[in-house]
């Protein structure tokens, strides 16, 4: 029985989790409580972590502490959808965990997992129970306790999966959704195989035969050093420091915003106790003496970055050829990124001023880094995200601390039509914080209704749905089914959202031709005399119809 983890074996257990879900991920997709074509925790899950398996091959880790660091950042910038951020976060605290660690035994693996779920639970805003959360806590409670008893991380790492498929199979009490659907939570069944493919790692057990060797490998986000000069090198200090937090009337955020205008590739960390920043300027002495206002500095460092320019340039000739990633340097205040299926779509967020649109939705959730790299192409201080899907919100947000030199808000629209009220209410002559919130009260009045399909039979919420079904969402929820889909529409157009509305624009999807969406046009045009009605060419997938109510 394995009593401690090293760096390489770490590195081997991840590779090996990520092999296991991939084989697996059908089967957590199935668990999914709505018959639609979806976004699918298995999918996700198993993309997230591919990604830093795709990592963890291209460079041995020396210690466990260096292995997990290389994890966690990897997972992070490759999270898709809630469940991929949730397993990044829990990796993130892990990480925190184990930092200083060469190896590892079973109290080390039970404190990382403990630290993994106090990571999750504080980033999540309203933590949910019977879901991966519920899972993750009450494995790492089991195997606290049995680390007391038996120090061998093999030992450990088996009491918490034991205890996890004891927590999966009460999900489906704890979580009245899952109850209607009568299955368990997908996220925590995906945890669990996560788990379960690292310790058949320590056992040496082989990887599943039908793991995809295929998965896609993390982002290569070297920058071009050989592109540039040292002339062109725009704020040549980088400036370093931390400082105490002395000064508790004074707002961090504060500060950030101070060190924004003076300079670029700000990182700027916080806890209780000190302020952490990093930032390049021309202007190291203002810098400082506005860290003062806040508290004593504790370290202080500067670098001339254009005498380093050769040094560096070195460094980059020794490292392999990677893809270029570079951040656009602001040119202008503001700027926004959308997510969005459809050119259709796309072109009308285009039209209202986004300038980034990410090719993204229900079926295919991009990845942070996806988001984080569009952006970095837009030239604006402070750039606006628009996920459009309740399933990306997450991990747009940890784009926030990712960014560096322009700041990132993400509104929470959870729908195309939410996104799109939100850019018309869109001031320029604006602060940041007036427009957040001008937009923010502006998605909420925006019904949403959609008609796809049912992609398998399933019994839910009072509905008996048979495999290529019409499905009337309205608002995520289920509104009904039918064979008929102008039935269907017609019921809609009946509903409440759309008798009260003014506005109600009408966007048509790909597989639907322009005579079946004018036939659905004069079917809301009947049901909402009182109303505004537009017809739209959306081109999304997945789904025939999307209507907007406002």
């Amino acid at each position: 029985m394995r009593d401690t983890i090293d760096g390489a074996s770490f590195q081997r257990m991840v590779i090996h989790a990520a092999a296991s879900i991939n084989s697996r991920k059908q089967e957590i997709n199935e668990l999914n409580v709505f018959p639609v074509p979806d976004g699918d925790t298995g999918t996700n899950m198993s993309l997230t972590i591919s990604t830093a398996a795709a990592e963890m091959k291209k460079k041995a880790a020396s210690t466990v502490g260096e292995a997990a660091a290389m994890n966690a950042s990897a997972l992070l910038r490759g999270a898709r959808g809630n469940s991929g951020v949730i397993l990044s976060l829990l990796f993130r605290g892990f990480s925190k965990a184990v930092k200083d660690k060469e190896t590892i035994d079973g109290r080390d693996l039970a404190v990382a997992l403990d630290w993994g779920v106090a990571a999750a639970y504080k980033a999540v805003m309203k933590p949910a129970e019977g879901t991966i959360l519920t899972v993750s806590r009450l494995s790492a409670a089991q195997a606290a306790a049995t680390a007391r008893e038996n120090n061998s991380v093999e030992a450990v790492l088996q009491a918490a999966i034991d205890e996890g498929h004891i927590a999966l199979d009460n999900t489906i009490n704890q979580n009245p959704v899952l109850k209607k659907a009568g299955v368990v939570d997908a996220g925590g069944k995906g945890f669990l195989v996560i788990l379960q493919g690292m310790l058949d790692e320590l056992r040496g057990e082989p990887m599943p035969e039908d793991a995809d060797e295929s998965a896609p490998a993390a982002p290569k986000d070297r920058a071009d050093f050989e592109s540039f000069s040292t002339e062109e090198i725009k704020f040549g200090y980088c400036t370093e420091f931390i400082c105490s937090r002395d000064n508790r009337k004074k707002d961090p955020e504060a500060l950030r915003g101070f060190l924004n205008a003076l300079g670029d590739s700000l990182v700027l960390v916080e806890d209780d106790d000190i302020i952490k920043v990093h930032v390049h300027t021309n202007h190291p002495g203002k810098v400082l003496e506005e860290a003062l206002t806040y508290g004593a500095l504790q370290t202080v460092k500067i670098e001339n970055m254009r005498n380093q320019h050769s040094e560096i340039l070195e460094e980059a000739a020794q490292a392999p050829a990677q893809e270029e990633h570079k951040a656009a340097a602001p040119e202008k205040p503001y700027g926004f990124v959308a997510v969005c299926a459809g050119e259709g779509v796309a072109a009308v967020f285009r039209d209202l001023g986004a300038d980034g649109i990410i090719s993204g939705g229900q079926t295919m959730n991009p990845s942070t880094e996806d988001i984080m790299r569009e952006i970095d192409k837009t030239p604006a201080e402070v750039v606006f995200v628009l996920p459009n899907n309740k399933n990306i919100i997450m991990a747009a947000e940890q784009c926030v601390r990712l960014a560096e030199g322009k700041r990132v808000v993400v509104l929470p629209s959870k729908t195309v039509p939410q996104g799109i009220s939100a850019l018309l209410a869109f001031d320029p002559d604006s602060s940041v914080e007036e427009n957040t919130e001008a937009m923010g009260d502006a998605l909420k009045r925006v019904s949403t209704s959609e008609i796809t399909y049912a992609a398998r039979d399933s019994d839910f919420d009072g509905f008996a749905i048979k495999q290529g079904d019409y499905l009337a969402l309205a608002e995520h929820q289920l509104f009904g089914t039918d064979q008929d889909i102008y039935a269907l529409l017609r019921r809609l157009a009946e509903a409440q959202p759309q008798q009260e509305a003014e506005f109600i624009t009408v966007f048509y999807g790909e597989d639907v031709q322009e005579a079946d969406a004018q036939k659905a046009l004069a079917i809301f045009q009947e049901a909402c005399p009182k109303a505004e009605i537009t017809l739209l060419a959306g081109g999304q997938p997945v789904y025939y119809y999307m209507i907007s109510a406002e």
